[in-house]
């Protein structure tokens, strides 16, 4: 009996404990229950806009700011009518400075406010639509064309500004927020908040504000709407329809940082809004760009064209390019690109830098002589005589001039194509005899090919923009074009990539270049740009320094004595190539021109600088004579010696 009564007082025990355990539970369940439930039934909305993240030169002076516009907007309401809709239109119609609407959207307003025109069709039309042998569409179509200009002259201006606002009332995603007029006056402001008109807010949106003008105004982008083809994209990652995102190049590259976070309010039972967290503006992104250094190269490169402009044989040059970075980190400094147009007006076309490629003739000996070293092609500090090369069923081929006695180091001082036709031709297993056949392969030019790569040429640069371009290569494989890509007159290169170039040769290491440096959020860095090392030179750390000492005897007494000032200690290469040019904008070229190309860095020990000046068209084979303007040597001059003074 009283081992009943323990397991009974045992039992009573367990049970209770079971029941506290599931009350517990029921309880737990219910917290969560009612957390979801609110979760479900709680409504938020978010300011329209928060400003985006400034961006400034690498010594902080603002390049692109933010400024704030008063903005009409129109939020669709659901339920909302369309005589609603008309209603409203002709309210903001009385008190804004709305342009009028076209033709289009007058005719579309007509049928709105006409039963949607249904007297413009026949029977049989109707008939035809029910048969589906005509679309709706066809059927709107007969409506837009039997509305007649009688049938509208009756519409005032005030008709005509409101069927304007009720278009923009609907366009675009149904229930997105339309925006009706940015940049409203105070004035106007006011009145439309005092009007209380259904489903219309007025708010403060941000606009980019550019410091410097168009100065650079490509490179930094641009800002807008939402493209419907990245739609889905943007939603899946937070955003709404009616946001501002960056759309192309640097706006659009660190969109992720320069975004702002929007206010956030809660929707009170009342309708009242609560602020739960306030609007961030963006971080700022921080460029290498040297605004006053850009500004001079941009002032160098118009003094130079208009200078260019009064020379014989200049019909077809009107632009330029400069490039500056610092070699050792791949940072670019400066980056322009400048067109005189037939207006006196000028054209910011630096985004040619990495979307527009070029012959740069022999700029590139520096790595194609590096073939010739890598394969025991040639002997350092061997002398051979100038001349020119004849191959089968092929023009004599020869150096710009005479050159007599040359060595390695000659033949890059003064440009020997010889020297370089000599390279390739070993290169296919041959020793050169008049009339020869090389029997160039595929494999030939993927020798060269790679070791230009090796150095930038050919190949992305992996700069901080989007849309680079590789450039054009030759498709074609033969004896002749072999000897031309040995001296830069085959495939074409970007200027980004001339810059990466030389930057790989004066270090040994091809760079990732960059335009940005860092990211802050006010004081605080969150992103520095870091020295990305995409490769190094496929070239033994001998060869390279015997071509350095090639590309500073270009400076001190060869081809490019005139482009630099002997006190600066500079190397560098230059380069004279055949190129075409479209004369009257038929996107046929039928002008064959000159292009001049520099490339060179300084100091040649401690490189603090690299420079990349690019001429197309300084002369033209339709000439009376052989007249050049060298506007790369004045462009370079002027730029070193600038960058030396503030050195």
């Amino acid at each position: 009996m009283k081992k009943d009564k323990i397991f009974l007082y045992g039992l009573t025990i367990s049970l209770f404990f079971i029941i506290v355990i599931k009350l517990l539970f029921i309880i737990n369940d219910s917290v969560e229950y009612k957390k979801k439930l609110e979760e479900k039934t709680t409504i938020y909305v978010y300011g329209n806009s928060a400003p985006r993240g400034r961006i400034l030169d690498t010594n902080g002076k603002i390049l692109v700011d933010n400024v704030g516009v008063k903005t009409i907007f129109y939020n669709k309401i659901k339920g909302v009518s369309i005589e609603d809709e008309i209603v409203i239109a002709y309210k903001l119609a009385n008190i804004l400075s709305v342009d009028e609407a076209n033709e289009n959207e007058l005719k579309n307003f007509w049928l709105i406010n006409n039963d949607d025109g249904k007297d413009l069709i026949t029977a049989e039309e109707y008939q035809l639509l029910d048969e589906r042998k005509i679309t709706s569409d066809v059927l709107l179509n007969y409506k837009l064309e039997r509305i007649t200009d009688e049938m509208l002259n009756s519409y005032t201006k005030i008709d005509r500004v409101a069927a304007k606002i009720y278009s923009l009332m609907n366009d675009g995603y149904i229930y997105s927020k339309k925006e009706i007029l940015t940049n409203v006056n105070e004035s106007e402001y006011a009145k439309v908040m005092e009007a209380n008109i259904m489903g219309i807010t007025g708010e403060l949106t941000w606009e980019r504000k550019y410091l410097y003008g168009d100065t650079l105004k490509n490179i930094l982008g641009t800002i807008g709407n939402i493209p419907k083809e990245n739609k889905e994209k943007y939603l899946n990652n937070g955003y709404e329809l009616t946001d501002i995102v960056g759309l192309s190049y640097l706006e659009y590259q660190y969109e992720d940082y320069l975004k702002g976070s929007k206010a956030k309010y809660l929707v009170n039972n009342d309708n009242t809004l609560t602020l739960i967290e306030e609007e961030q503006k963006g971080n700022d992104l921080v460029l290498s760009i040297d605004i006053d250094i850009q500004l001079k190269v941009e002032e160098i490169l118009k003094d130079k064209i208009l200078l260019g402009e009064k020379y014989p044989n200049t019909d077809y040059y009107k632009d330029s390019y400069a490039l500056i970075s610092n070699p050792l980190t791949g940072a670019i400094i400066a980056i322009a690109g400048l067109r005189h147009n037939d207006d006196d007006s000028w054209s910011d076309i630096s985004l040619n830098t990495i979307t527009k490629s070029f012959t740069i003739g022999s700029a590139v000996k520096g790595a194609t002589i590096s073939v010739g070293y890598k394969y025991n092609l040639i002997e350092m500090d061997k002398y051979i005589t100038d001349s020119c090369v004849k191959l089968y069923m092929v023009p004599q081929k020869c150096s710009f001039k005479s050159l007599g006695k040359i060595n390695d180091l000659k033949a890059l001082a003064m440009s020997s194509n010889y020297y370089q036709y000599l390279i390739a031709i070993s290169l296919t297993g041959n020793k050169y005899t008049p009339n020869m056949k090389l029997n160039a392969t595929e494999e030939h030019f993927n020798i060269y090919r790679n070791m230009l790569s090796s150095y930038g040429l050919g190949v992305k640069t992996n700069i901080d923009l989007p849309n680079e371009v590789t450039g054009i290569k030759g498709n074609i494989i033969s004896d002749d074009l072999l000897l031309n890509l040995a001296i830069g007159q085959y495939d074409t290169y970007t200027p980004v990539q001339v810059l990466q170039y030389i930057n790989s040769l004066a270090t040994g290491n091809r760079l990732s270049l960059s335009l940005m440096k860092e990211i802050k959020n006010n004081a605080e860095t969150i992103k520095t740009n870091e020295i990305n090392v995409l490769n190094k030179v496929d070239l033994d750390s001998l060869y390279l320094d015997r071509i350095r000492e090639g590309l500073k005897l270009v400076l001190s007494e060869g081809t490019g004595k005139i482009y630099v000032s002997q006190d600066i200690n500079a190397a560098g290469k230059t380069g004279t190539s055949e190129s075409f040019y479209d004369s009257n904008n038929d996107g046929v070229v039928d002008v064959a021109t000159i292009t001049s190309t520099f490339a060179g860095y300084f100091p040649s020990d401690e490189p603090k600088y690299s420079i990349v000046v690019i001429t197309p068209n300084i002369s033209h084979k339709n000439a009376n004579d052989d007249t050049m303007y060298y506007g790369a040597s004045k462009i370079t001059k002027d730029i070193t010696n600038y960058l030396s003074s503030i050195s």
